[in-house]
C-alpha cells in the first residue's frame, strides 16, 4: 500500500515498486477541504490509472482536525511552536495508513519520503536518505519500531535529479510539477489567520520588554514570530 500525495516522490515510489514486481496499491488522504487537497487528489487517481494500480481515497477529515490541527492551535497557544508533520506522522498518517493496508491483505506501506530503513539485531532502525539535501528522516523519528518494520522508502538510494528524470522518462503525469513544503492546511502560511478561526488571539499579545521592564514595542502573538 503506497501512500500517494499526488507528487512527484510518491508517484516514482509507486512506480518503482510495481516495476521492482510488488502488487501495488495507491492511497490518499483526505485531510481538509483545501482546494490543493483535493487537486492532489486528482493527481495522484491521475497517477493511478497511468500505472494502472487501483487508488483509494481515505476520508480522515474528522481525524485530521481532532488530531493535528487541534495539536497545532493548542500549542501556538500555550507559548510553545509546533511541528504538525513529525506529530501527524506518527499519530496520523502512518497508522492509518498501516491499518488500511492490512484491510486490504497488504504486507508493507510505503511513502515517496527521502529516508532508509535498517534492520540491525531485531531492530529497525531510520537511517538518512542518499540525498541529504532533501533527506527527511527528522519528519519520521518518532514512528514506532511496528510501523519501521513494515515501512518501504523507495527513494531513499536515489536523488531528486534522479527521480524528477525517471518521472519523466515513465510518463508520469506529475513529472514537473512543482514541490510542496509548506504546511499542508495553512494557505499562504498564515498561522495567525488559521488560528484566529479556531481561537481567540487578541489575549496572547503585550508588549516586548527589556530586562529592566522598559517596553521596546508592542508584540503580536506566538505565530507571527515562529
Amino acid at each position: 500500500m503506497t501512500g500517494m500525495s499526488g507528487g512527484v516522490d510518491s508517484s516514482v515510489a509507486a512506480c518503482i515498486l510495481k516495476e521492482q514486481g510488488y502488487t501495488v496499491l495507491g492511497c490518499t488522504l483526505e485531510t481538509t477541504e483545501n482546494k490543493d487537497i483535493k487537486n492532489a487528489q486528482t493527481d495522484a487517481s491521475d497517477v493511478a490509472r497511468t500505472l494502472e494500480i487501483e487508488h483509494f481515497v481515505l476520508d480522515l477529515k474528522d481525524e485530521f482536525e481532532n488530531t493535528v490541527i487541534k495539536y497545532f492551535t493548542e500549542t501556538y497557544l500555550n507559548g510553545k511552536t509546533p511541528n504538525p508533520c513529525v506529530f501527524c506522522n506518527k499519530n496520523l498518517k502512518f497508522p492509518s495508513i498501516l491499518h488500511f493496508a492490512k484491510e486490504k491483505g497488504c504486507d508493507f506501506i510505503a511513502t515517496g519520503h527521502y529516508a532508509n530503513v535498517e534492520e540491525s539485531n531485531g531492530r529497525f532502525l531510520l537511517k538518512k536518505a542518499k540525498d541529504e539535501t532533501k533527506d527527511q528522516t527528522y519528519m519520521l523519528y518518532r514512528l514506532t519500531q511496528d510501523i519501521l518494520s513494515k515501512t518501504l522508502f523507495p527513494l531513499g538510494d536515489m536523488t531528486k535529479k534522479e527521480i524528477r528524470e525517471y518521472a519523466r522518462e515513465k510518463a508520469l503525469p506529475v513529472a514537473e510539477k512543482k514541490d510542496s513544503q509548506d504546511i499542508c492546511f495553512v494557505k499562504d502560511t498564515d498561522y495567525c489567520e488559521f488560528i484566529a478561526k479556531r481561537a481567540d488571539l487578541s489575549t496572547l499579545s503585550g508588549n516586548f520588554t527589556d530586562i529592566s521592564g522598559n517596553v521596546i514595542a508592542f508584540h503580536k502573538v506566538l505565530p507571527s514570530y515562529t
